[in-house]
């Protein structure tokens, strides 16, 4: 399937509303019209993508489907800006990061990001637009419906972001615990990683960062050198080899001392026991929950 074309379940992903409404939706109203595969599988294009966002936060936020469905696409678009509760601006203000993302519009989709560091703060922009977006693009790279050369232009704009967010917070820790930050041989999408670091930087705890493609025993020789309290890795997408169970049976073997804590897509979509000391976190309250305990 073409990068820009999209499975139903991509817009349940993305959208938050199950398939089988998008279905019922389809049916009984005309702003979805979905093409077919030559074997009778439904796929959606950007400017549909673009309407399914639009309509899911209205009906979030108050709006009947029936009455989003007589709207034209400027009466949409005029309601969407008039929502003014907090959480649904910060919404519209995502739906519009993954739009320009796909239409590959990098100046605007770099114009929100500095619109919102310069009223929010790096910390806040962050938490409130940058990790959501995340979230909901990333199995997007998992099933290849992003172009790589879409993913690499955004990640590098979020990755200066985050970095000057770093830079910025306080450079001596004020804790005396101190956490390892890698990703595992396999694993380059350092975004979770870099926005961790901010976190905990952010909150006074040492960070020492170790960085994307790191093999077990580079980090079993840090952990004997530094005795961190803790290792930390965020898993996006990793290589087609990689086996998440070995992985995690390994580095406990290495360092079955310290603990390990595991976030993103893979540590949220596994269901097998994890090895003593290990820790998945699978959502963002989980992760924040995580370092407020450090």
């Amino acid at each position: 399937m073409d990068n820009n074309l999209f499975t139903i379940k991509d817009l349940e992903n993305l959208s938050g509303i199950k398939a089988h409404t998008i279905r019922i939706w389809e049916q009984r109203y005309t702003f979805l019209k979905p093409s077919r595969t030559t074997t009778n599988i439904r796929y959606y294009t950007n400017e549909e993508l673009k309407i399914i966002l639009n309509v899911s936060l209205l009906n979030k936020y108050g709006f009947k489907v029936s009455h989003i469905n007589k709207l034209s696409d400027a009466e949409v678009q005029e309601k969407i800006l008039t929502l003014n509760q907090t959480e649904a601006q910060q919404e519209r203000l995502v739906n519009e990061l993954i739009q320009h993302m796909i239409e590959i519009k990098l100046d605007k989709f770099e114009a929100i990001l500095d619109t919102s560091i310069m009223l929010r703060g790096v910390d806040k922009t962050i938490n409130q637009l940058v990790f959501p977006f995340l979230e909901k693009i990333g199995f997007l790279w998992l099933t290849n419906h992003v172009n790589p050369a879409q993913e690499h232009l955004v990640t590098n704009i979020i990755r200066q972001k985050i970095i000057i967010g770093i830079e910025k917070a306080p450079a001596i820790a004020t804790s005396d615990k101190s956490i390892i930050l890698f990703l595992p041989e396999g694993e380059h999408h350092e975004l979770g990683l870099l926005f961790m670091h901010f976190m905990l930087k952010s909150k006074g705890i040492k960070v020492i960062y170790m960085g994307s493609a790191v093999p077990i025993k580079d980090v079993k020789y840090l952990v004997e050198k530094l005795n961190p309290t803790y290792l930390y890795t965020h898993l996006t997408v990793v290589g087609r080899n990689f086996n998440f169970e070995k992985f995690l049976a390994n580095l406990y073997e290495a360092v079955p001392n310290i603990p390990l804590v595991v976030s993103g897509y893979l540590a949220s979509s596994y269901s097998k026991t994890v090895p003593p000391n290990t820790q998945l976190k699978n959502t963002l309250k989980s992760v924040t929950d995580f370092i407020s305990t450090i």
